[in-house]
């Protein structure tokens, strides 16, 4: 599996849509607006790959100078469970240290909580809801 960051506009970040539209969005009766998409050119942009294929995804979206957060993070349903999301989340972890950033936050959903506290990150505060369903903020910081 080989982790690397993806160009906004690249034919990967056409899979990473795809990926995230099937797995986060679709699920939910949503889709992605142009609106949203155009805002992910600034964004460090992550995949996982198998040959040419997505397994998983996830990006890093800076906060100010010393906090990134963590943004649509996925992995193929028939994937999910065999270390991708893991592998995605050390990598990204890496990127944001190497940036000079001190904490990564994000809004996990309640059922990743469980994956998330695994690698070290606490939820901060009350569940909130979000693309409809419920959310709750959980940070590190970054060592």
């Amino acid at each position: 599996m080989a982790l690397k960051i993806i160009d906004y506009g690249s034919p990967e970040y056409s899979q990473m849509i795809r990926l995230r539209n099937d797995i986060l969005r679709k699920p939910l009766g949503l889709s992605f607006s142009q609106d949203e998409l155009d805002r992910e050119r600034e964004e460090i942009l992550i995949g996982a790959f198998e040959d040419e294929k997505m397994l998983g995804c996830c990006m890093l979206v800076k906060e100010d100078n010393s906090i990134v957060r963590l943004r649509q993070m996925a992995v193929s349903n028939n994937l999910q469970g065999k270390g991708i999301g893991r592998a995605l989340m050390n990598f990204a972890e890496n990127i944001a240290r190497d940036r000079g950033f001190k904490k990564l936050t994000m809004h996990a959903r309640k059922t990743a909580v469980g994956f998330y506290e695994h690698l070290g990150y606490e939820v901060c505060g009350e569940e909130f809801q979000e693309v409809t369903i419920p959310h709750f903020v959980m940070e590190k910081k970054l060592r």
